[in-house]
This record gives C-alpha cells, structure tokens and sequence, in this order.
C-alpha cells in the first residue's frame, strides 16, 4: 500500500465515507451480495471506517471472515468500534497495512477495493499482490469514482492488472462509478505454482 498519507481520506473526515446518503447510493448489499457467500474469506481493501465491511461480514455467515485492511490504524479502531461487542467481531479481523504491501497472507475467495486503486502510487505492485492473495478461483471487484478516475486512467489500471495475471469479466460505469469484476488467469495461476 503505501505511507503517503495525503492521498487518503483523513480519519477526522471519515463521516463522509460512512453515513446515509452514501449508503442510499452505494447500498453495500446491492454492490456485495453477487459476489460473497457464506463460509468466504474477504478481502476489504482500504475499509476506512468499515462501510462495506460489516456487510461482508454478515455475507460470509459465522463461518467465513472479513480481513479489513487499512494504512491508517484511526480507519480500523473506527472498524473495532463498530464491531465491538456484536457478533460480527469473530468474523472481521482488522490488518493494518505497512509500506507499500498489503501484508496479508491469509488466501481469499474474494477482495473488494471500493475507491481505493487511485490512491496506490505503485497499481502495478497492487495486482501483483492482490493476484497472490487471491485463491484460483477468486474474484476482484475494483470500483474507482468516476468524477475523480478518467476512463483512461481506469482502462490503464485495468491493463496493469492483466499484466498481474487477472481477466476482466465484467465492466461498466454508473453514476458516480467505474467498475470491474476480475478473476485470475488460470494460466497465470499454474504458472506460479510451477515456479513458485
């Protein structure tokens, strides 16, 4: 990931990533639900303040989990807050990440990075990872904003993203988005397996 903090959303200002109208707009069911199922790993890329993550968590059931993962540890005691005392706190473990890696280990059925590519100096080093972390048959839903990412820099993310190894299934543009389904190369996949 990264430590350049003037490319993120300040924990102060996290109410605007987590209120009413966002939900309305971005209803974290509608964009979550055709991707994750009971018994899943989950990837929250960039959680902020968990908008998205507490309806992975209730989308994997008590058998799954959410990995919320985050640069600025303000963003993941806004997320342990939120999941403080529910059931919820079993199945979201929050992960702080460091440098310019995300740092998760853990394979994942699924990762979601809502508004978040832009933010990454090094795209190229991202895919790369997240092609790692994601299990074969693992998916990637990148949505960047449209107002603020042009559709050629989104088709140059989406580019260093084949070259990490992942396809485009799926793509469009709404309102305010611009989105991406992405699944890895099954070639991609043996060959790392062959030459680790």
């Amino acid at each position: 990931m990264k430590d350049e903090r003037s490319r993120v959303c300040p924990v102060e200002h996290s109410r605007v990533l987590d209120n009413g109208v966002r939900a309305w707009l971005q209803n974290p069911r509608r964009v979550l639900a055709p991707h994750i199922g009971e018994g899943m790993t989950a990837l929250d890329l960039g959680c902020g303040p968990g908008f998205f993550t507490l309806e992975m968590a209730r989308l994997v059931g008590p058998s799954g989990w959410v990995i919320a993962c985050d640069v600025q540890q303000g963003m993941l005691n806004k997320v342990r807050e939120k999941i403080h005392g529910t059931a919820f706190e079993a199945r979201v473990v929050p992960h702080l990440c460091r440098g310019n890696a995300i740092g998760v280990t853990e394979p994942v059925d699924f990762a979601l990075a809502f508004y978040v590519v832009h933010e990454i100096p090094d795209q190229a080093a991202l895919f790369t990872e997240l092609a790692r972390i994601l299990k074969p048959e693992g998916r990637l839903l990148v949505v960047e904003p449209s107002f603020h990412v042009s559709a050629a820099a989104f088709e140059k993310s989406l580019a260093l993203a084949s070259e990490a190894g992942f396809v485009t299934r799926q793509e469009s543009k709404g309102l305010l988005s611009r989105t991406a389904l992405l699944t890895r190369r099954p070639e991609a996949f043996r060959l790392r397996q062959q030459w680790g």
